[in-house]
């Protein structure tokens, strides 16, 4: 027995040892993978081109950066979420864009089946190219060292400040470098320590915090030095003067995408797509509106509506809270029409008459008590209080969401359009109750003489795709808003 009860414990104690050196990353992804919550999935590890055209939806994705994907002025914005934008109308989908808080989770959500692909501009290097495809090149970087200058150097003769910078890679050589641990900003550090024959010493920073996030921490001085790609590290030291960005670490690399090793023929679709649409000029006034435009990026960096520095959509955010509890709705799903009314300007006016945030025109202004359309007080609660109205009149539509979407149809292009439309859809055995792929198509259908004569319908003709558009550009809109808002 004792025999046999030392050999149970050596077992044990091989198992638990086992355990305990399982690499880290592994432990902080499947961490990563529940406070992301994009688990619960059916994962497919197959899933390809075909499966992703039959499905109509490609799953991407990415990552909030000042340059990928942010929220600007209540728009959602960024290189990567136009570029997807323009591959998913030229290939007739629709994306599911996710985003997950830790960059190094990026690879293991891909290569585990949550997403088809990751949108995210990644330096191409042989370690990542064992796990994953690469796109062909985005655009192509090189990475430089980001260092300080003096805090008082624009009072300083300039040959203090030369002494007081590094000005070679091989200076690094004993220093300390602070990155994100999995990077390859990590890698090229490494790999430069074997070339200049000496020790870099790297302070690893947690995958969660961004480019951007760990530059501005030099410009603060709470670390002395990082490396980051010159595209991003230019715009950065546009906005922070102080940052030195000189001193390049490596040659020129590719930028790119990324898909499983197993999605062949995703890559090639995307890869026919990149190599055609890299030759138009759109293209390159998209990538300079992110890379090069320094002057809007600072704009959008010292803007109270930029998501990545504050928690707000427009000036109006407590105007439109206080608005949206009287019918009880999300505040930011108000926003989004908000949005689509008037892009949160007060004074606009469209050509057919309708004046100030929610767009009034005379009548529906003077029916709700709003005696002047620009202002904002008076437009928004003219407006919610014919929302309340509109809301009542579906008071049969027992599903909240499919009440919302009537309301918000009804709304663009008038009840008695939407009624009309909802009689259309009874006749031909569709769901009147519900908005999505039932009533919705029989909006569409007020285009043409068959339907709109048709003796059902009371209000005639109807440019049905503008009440179509209108409530799947809110909802789309109110999905980035959850996205990048808090409640």
């Amino acid at each position: 027995m004792k025999i046999l009860n030392f050999v149970v414990l050596q077992l044990l104690l091989i198992l638990l040892l086992a355990c305990n050196s399982a690499p880290k990353t592994t432990s902080e992804v499947v961490e990563t993978v529940e406070e992301e919550d994009i688990t619960g999935r059916q994962f497919n590890f197959e899933r390809d081109w075909d499966a992703i055209k039959e499905d109509g939806v490609l799953k991407v994705l990415t990552t909030y950066s000042g340059t990928s994907y942010f929220l600007y002025k209540g728009r959602p914005m960024g290189f990567e979420y136009e570029l997807l934008e323009k591959f998913a109308e030229l290939k007739g989908l629709k994306i599911d864009l996710r985003t997950v808080g830790s960059i190094d989770s990026l690879f293991y959500y891909l290569n585990r089946g949550d997403v088809d692909l990751v949108a995210h501009g990644l330096t191409e290097t042989r370690k990542r190219k064992e796990f994953v495809n690469f796109t062909k090149s985005l655009y192509n970087s090189r990475q430089v060292l980001v260092q300080k200058m003096p805090d008082n150097w624009y009072d300083l003769h300039w040959r203090k400040i030369e002494d007081a910078l590094l000005h070679d890679a091989i200076e690094l050589m004993g220093d300390t470098v602070s990155v994100r641990v999995n990077s390859s900003y990590h890698q090229r550090l490494k790999n430069l320590a074997d070339e200049i024959g000496g020790e870099i010493f790297v302070d690893s920073l947690p995958g969660d915090l961004t480019t951007e996030e760990i530059i501005e921490m030099v410009a603060d001085g709470r670390i002395k030095q990082t490396v980051a790609d010159l595209n991003i590290a230019s715009l950065m030291a546009s906005y922070y003067p102080i940052l030195n960005i000189d001193v390049s670490v490596s040659t020129t690399q590719n930028m790119g995408w990324v898909v499983r090793k197993k999605s062949p023929q995703l890559l090639n679709e995307i890869n026919k797509w990149l190599k055609d649409y890299k030759k138009e000029s759109e293209y390159y006034v998209i990538y300079n509106k992110y890379y090069k435009n320094k002057k809007d990026y600072n704009s959008r960096v010292k803007s109270d509506f930029y998501s990545l520095k504050q928690n707000k959509i427009s000036k109006y955010d407590d105007l439109i809270k206080l608005e949206s509890a009287k019918i009880d709705w999300d505040w930011r799903l108000l926003a989004s029409q908000v949005y689509q009314e008037s892009q949160f300007n007060p004074s606009a006016v469209s050509w057919a008459g309708a004046v100030g945030l929610m767009q009034m025109m005379p009548a529906t202004a003077k029916e709700f008590g709003v005696q002047w359309r620009s202002n904002p007080e008076q437009s928004m609660a003219g407006g919610v209080r014919y929302l309340d109205h509109l809301l009542d009149r579906f008071g049969s539509v027992e599903d909240s969401v499919q009440q919302i979407k009537f309301t918000l149809a009804s709304y663009n292009c008038g009840y008695g359009h939407v009624a009309d439309a909802r009689r259309l859809a009874k006749k031909y055995n569709l769901d009147q109750n519900r908005w999505d792929d039932n009533v919705e198509k029989m909006i569409l259908a007020l285009r043409y003489p068959k339907n709109f004569n048709d003796p059902i319908v009371k209000h005639g003709y109807l440019r049905g795709t503008e009440p179509y558009t209108y409530v799947r550009q809110i909802f789309e809109r109110y999905e980035h808003y959850l996205k990048f808002i808090e409640e």
